[in-house]
């Protein structure tokens, strides 16, 4: 799979798929600049047979490395996303298109692409129109949120829907939780924690904190169906559209 494997579990068919066609992907865009693969890793400050490995789809590529892929050949982390998502749309196709004025984004807070990509497809598949913001780590999300750090020129928004990977690098996503619970600002928020598996024992200190529902991942659109009627949120039907972005210092 892209990212890592939790131990003791193999990579499914689907995560397979999406490893192989992330390096069919970038190979594309690389093609496209006329770069080889020792001019990619230089600008993607990666190691050549780093490239190769993803190329051919048989190297684990860590989100940090696949933002620095995409910043090097010039695309977004989201438009990178969304043709690995749905191969037959040209990059970044739906990012033109315009939401309605009503939908607000979903903040998605995970550090796996492999993850982060079959939620994407989740919510193609159940025809969400409100933009999908990505980010992979608890500290980015809570730069967005209240607009701190590169993002404190943001004007701010709250988002309709947070969904929050539990076990995520530096801040876990239970601190995530706990922070934003406890502020009056985003304490309304609602939140589902995604989860490797039901008897988590995070779970239940999730529900404690105020986490609306959780979702065992990879998120399909069973789960959403499931999860997000009992919110009352303002989702919207359509083609969804994904809010990429640069890392920074990438």
């Amino acid at each position: 799979m892209i990212g890592q494997v939790p131990q003791g579990r193999h990579a499914t068919a689907a995560e397979m798929e999406i490893q192989a066609r992330l390096g069919a992907v970038i190979r594309t865009f690389r093609s496209r600049l006329g770069i080889t693969q020792e001019e990619l890793a230089w600008r993607a400050n990666l190691h050549r047979t780093y490239i190769a490995g993803v190329e051919r789809g048989v190297r684990n590529a860590t989100l940090r490395s696949v933002a620095n892929l995409a910043n090097a050949l010039q695309i977004t982390v989201g438009a990178l996303f969304s043709e690995v998502a749905a191969p037959s749309e040209p990059a970044g196709g739906n990012a033109a298109g315009s939401a309605p004025k009503r939908s607000r984004e979903i903040l998605l807070i995970e550090d796996n692409p492999a993850d982060a990509t079959m939620a994407m497809r989740a919510f193609r598949r159940a025809k969400l129109t409100n933009p999908l913001r990505i980010v992979s780590e608890a500290e980015e999300g809570l730069a967005y949120l209240f607009g701190t750090g590169r993002l404190a020129r943001r004007r701010i928004t709250q988002p309709e829907l947070i969904l929050l990977d539990l076990n995520l690098p530096r801040m876990s996503g239970l601190e995530f939780l706990r922070r934003i619970k406890g502020d009056k600002r985003t304490r309304n928020i609602p939140v589902v924690v995604l989860t490797v598996s039901q008897s988590d024992r995070n779970i239940i200190e999730c529900g404690r904190l105020g986490a609306a529902n959780y979702i065992v991942k990879p998120v399909a659109i069973e789960s959403l169906v499931c999860v997000t009627p009992k919110l009352n949120l303002s989702l919207t039907l359509g083609e969804p559209r994904i809010a990429g972005k640069h890392r920074h210092g990438s």
